[in-house]
């Protein structure tokens, strides 16, 4: 009886340690946390001066690499542009070709292309708060302007849960950063 005490313990302590082997590699890591469209993503995100880990956050929070999506309130593919917003980026971008709602909607590159000027534009209204930045990529920058502007939320991460006035943008900068810090862990940065 005491001998398969002990081999049960063993058994429990190296099943346990297989799984915290497990649960650390890489692999599994890529797996729980995938970034499609990689390519794109890193050609673009350079293209900005951005970090492409903060773009592939945002992608997973907003429709999980899902090409094609729409929101209710219109946005269109991976990054959910709205079309008037992605008409203005790529007149202020001055494209050589404009891409179509359609096309916006349907193709991941032009997407990400669009969203990531998009993004920087943020970055660079907020004199590089990225927090406030992304928090505008959910609200529009004309409420967070007014939040900040009106002493609502300081822009920083650690009062957005308790001072963000939307709830759908309190839960939308939290997801973004949360995947942006476990992006960080599995692909480095």
């Amino acid at each position: 009886m005491r001998i398969l005490r002990k081999k049960s313990v063993l058994l429990v302590l190296f099943l346990g340690f297989m799984f915290v082997l497990f649960v650390q590699s890489q692999w599994l890591g890529r797996w729980m946390y995938p970034i499609h469209f990689e390519d794109s993503i890193r050609e673009h995100a350079a293209k900005q001066d951005l970090d492409p880990l903060l773009v592939a956050a945002i992608i997973r929070v907003e429709t999980n690499y899902e090409v094609g999506r729409e929101s209710r309130k219109g946005a269109i593919g991976m990054m959910q542009l709205m079309p008037t917003t992605a008409d203005w980026a790529m007149k202020q971008m001055k494209l050589r070709k404009l891409w179509t709602i359609d096309e916006l909607r349907r193709e991941a590159d032009p997407n990400i292309q669009i969203g990531t000027w998009y993004l920087r534009s943020l970055i660079k209204q907020y004199d590089n708060n990225t927090v406030a930045a992304v928090a505008a990529y959910n609200a529009g920058p004309g409420n967070v302007s007014e939040w900040l502007r009106s002493n609502k939320w300081d822009g920083t991460l650690e009062s957005a849960k308790q001072q963000i006035p939307f709830n759908e943008t309190k839960l939308y900068v939290q997801r973004v950063f949360h995947y942006y810090e476990k992006y960080k862990r599995v692909y480095g940065a």
